[in-house]
């Protein structure tokens, strides 16, 4: 069931906003060209920024608008975002189970099908900086057409139950090099990678103290690390012999820096902008380098 949430004048008036590509400035962004192939995860840098929800203290988690103004303001190289499952089956990019915390509706995201979703609009959050306008939810689809190969994508599969959906739609765009399919669960990372896809595995940092991360090598592309572990646990991730060690979720330039010095070779953060304004320092940590 869903439920209307009460709506204040400028509210009312944003909720009929139809899905366009509007930033701080306003105005519809111009669709954005493919190259001569899909950029893919080789073309990462050394130490990789990702716009967590595009950025979420920036830019309103999860839309289109704020994942669009993160890809201009070129601050991250990899754009993540959260993916959830209408009744119909069809992916869209929504975070949490019901539409409370971030729509003007209330109720189950999974008890809606696509002519629903169609109603749904984002509220965006007044402590963001700028002015940004109420907008519908994207599909996956959408995300993937507009900014697949042109950037890499991260997004996490809330709903295991959509993994082939997900993979489907990642396949037939040719970006099975170019999008990291995330979940908590180490399970649905072996059936990803089985999918041929770019597999990813987050653990928060009361799991960390007991993982062997060593154990998920073979199936596993990207180890992402909770940023309040303990040094011991993320110098472990970072030795497991795992291509990548990112660390989530980071906001501090602090935070940043001890990240790197133990070793994970890219951070997850809601604020992209503010770490590009800081630059590096070198901090000590316990035990040494990490590698």
């Amino acid at each position: 069931m869903v439920t209307r949430i009460a709506l204040t004048g400028l509210a009312s008036a944003a909720s009929v906003v139809s899905l366009t590509l509007t930033g701080p400035g306003g105005g519809v962004q111009a669709p954005l060209e493919w190259g001569r192939a899909p950029l893919t995860v080789a073309a990462l840098p050394r130490v990789t920024y990702v716009a967590h929800r595009g950025g979420a203290r920036e830019v309103p988690e999860n839309s289109m608008s704020g994942l669009m103004a993160a890809y201009r303001r070129g601050t991250a190289q990899v754009l993540d975002f959260d993916t959830r499952v209408l009744r119909d089956g069809t992916p869209v990019v929504f975070h949490d189970p019901t539409l409370n915390r971030t729509t003007y509706l209330g109720g189950e995201v999974s008890g809606l099908d696509i002519r629903e979703w169609q109603g749904v609009r984002l509220r965006p959050r007044a402590s963001l900086p700028g002015s940004w306008r109420s907008e519908r939810p994207p599909t996956v689809a959408e995300v993937l057409d507009r900014f697949g190969g042109r950037i890499v994508l991260m997004l996490e599969a809330k709903d295991p139950r959509g993994l082939g959906r997900l993979a489907a739609l990642i396949r037939a765009r040719g970006l099975t090099r170019s999008v990291f399919v995330n979940s908590n669960n180490p399970e649905v990372a072996r059936r990803a990678h089985a999918l041929g896809l770019l597999s990813q595995l987050w653990r928060s940092a009361d799991q960390l103290r007991t993982d062997r991360p060593e154990r998920w090598r073979s199936y596993v592309d990207l180890l992402d690390v909770d940023i309040r572990a303990r040094d011991a646990d993320l110098r472990r991730a970072v030795r497991s012999g795992i291509a990548r060690v990112w660390a989530h979720t980071v906001v501090t330039p602090a935070q940043r820096d001890r990240a790197l010095a133990l070793g994970c070779d890219g951070v997850i953060t809601d604020a992209p902008g503010r770490l590009a304004r800081h630059p590096v320092r070198a901090v000590r940590v316990s035990g040494g380098p990490a590698r």
